[in-house]
């Protein structure tokens, strides 16, 4: 088996148990490589020189049965943009703190190592958004798992974001912001904007304001079928354009429009995992928090 991990800056505090998935991945006698970025990491630590070779193209990617992220969820979307469209499965070791994506807590590496080596897990495909524009920004990673977003850059005025939807006119949004997210990407900034919470597997891209002007303006959910354009104008003549937590900066002349990207994430779950459970872990939905 052929394995590929990224991962972030870690600290010692997490060192044990980054440790103990290059140690469990050694006893299954799995091959692996990893991130430049993550191997500056290690070689810092000292501890991870043994069966490691190093990753730094796309090329070096190929045959790989899985793909390893360890830390949270942003580490995980990096991890897909590494990835692209061959949709190697991946898991989420998580390190870090919420783990929407990240599900496998670091308490359940040696388990998840085992899942990985003998096949015991399921694989969920997650839907990308697609940004298409006349100046090819982002180049070929022009794809986010969680949401695209068109942000005011200068910190007084509102923009106006003129929205259309396969065409028709939708709405012009005066506001800081707009963000269209996946299903995925529901329990991320669209939710913190108000946005509703949708089931992963949903079909859907959501709509959602950022601090509208008008507050008769609500999140709407529309099909992925969908293609959604924009025409941006306001006071400055910059705007900020964000995949993930990815972003760039463009004037009013572009033209951007978003659709559903081609190709799918796959997500390694393991027996046990629900996602309404972890709606319920993660956002304390149920608690009886009076006293």
């Amino acid at each position: 088996m052929k394995v590929a991990i990224h991962g972030r800056k870690f600290d010692e505090e997490t060192q044990p148990f980054i440790t103990e998935v290059f140690s469990e991945l050694k006893k299954h006698e799995v091959k692996v490589l990893v991130s430049e970025k993550f191997y500056k990491n290690l070689k810092q630590s000292g501890d991870f020189n043994d069966n490691i070779e190093i990753y730094s193209n796309e090329e070096d990617l190929n045959e790989l049965d899985y793909f390893i992220s360890l830390g949270g969820d942003g580490t995980l979307l990096e991890t897909v943009t590494y990835i692209g469209a061959r949709e190697i499965p991946i898991l989420g070791i998580n390190t870090g703190r919420l783990g929407f994506l990240a599900t496998t807590p670091k308490t359940n590496i040696a388990a998840a190592i085992d899942a990985l080596a003998n096949n015991y897990l399921k694989i969920e495909s997650r839907s990308l958004i697609k940004l298409e524009s006349d100046q090819g920004i982002f180049g070929d990673k022009a794809y986010a798992l969680n949401e695209f977003a068109i942000l005011k850059k200068d910190t007084s005025a509102m923009i106006v974001v003129h929205s259309y939807i396969d065409g028709e006119y939708l709405n012009s949004y005066w506001s800081d912001g707009l963000i269209v997210s996946t299903p995925t990407g529901s329990t991320g900034y669209s939710l913190s904007c108000g946005g509703p919470v949708v089931l992963p597997t949903s079909n859907n891209f959501i709509i959602t304001p950022i601090s509208p002007h008008n507050l008769n303006v609500r999140p709407m959910i529309v099909s992925d079928e969908s293609v959604i354009s924009f025409e941006i104008e306001g006071r400055s003549n910059n705007f900020l354009v964000s995949l993930d937590s990815r972003s760039c900066t463009v004037d009013s002349s572009i033209q951007m429009a978003v659709k559903k990207e081609s190709f799918k994430v796959k997500l390694i779950k393991l027996d046990g995992y629900n996602f309404l459970n972890t709606l319920r872990q993660k956002l304390n939905w149920g608690l009886d928090l009076r006293n």
